[in-house]
């Protein structure tokens, strides 16, 4: 037990956040990619997610239900749910912005997003 201590102290203090933020509404699975029928606008967001990591940004996916501390721990995101709750979904952030509510953002607009947040 004494053990532990010690490697509690080696833990980081904080944590970056993601280069973009999907905060998705319930879904069957992680990416919505599921079932007998696939949504258009989910195999899109998936690879523009791809295409993203590709360029070695880094990016989340959280759903209430399995990512609860996310939303809890993004003040404008809780506040965007508590004013429109489940008509706020999803909620997309882009280096701490939020840029896009109820509806996902094409490519273009999550580039653009991160052009101006290095600006």
């Amino acid at each position: 037990m004494s053990n532990i201590i010690p490697l509690l102290n080696t833990l980081p203090t904080s944590i970056t956040p993601a280069d973009v933020e999907f905060f998705d509404p319930p879904m069957c699975c992680p990416t919505g990619l599921c079932g007998p029928a696939l949504d258009q606008t989910l195999l899109d967001v998936n690879e523009m997610i791809v295409s993203l990591q590709r360029e070695n940004l880094r990016v989340e996916r959280y759903q209430m239900t399995s990512n609860p501390n996310a939303f809890l721990g993004n003040a404008e995101v809780m506040k965007l749910v508590r004013e429109k709750q489940m008509e706020a979904l999803p909620i997309i952030v882009v280096r701490g912005k939020v840029i896009k509510v109820g509806a996902y953002p094409s490519a273009d607009e999550v580039y653009i997003a991160l052009n101006e947040a290095t600006k």
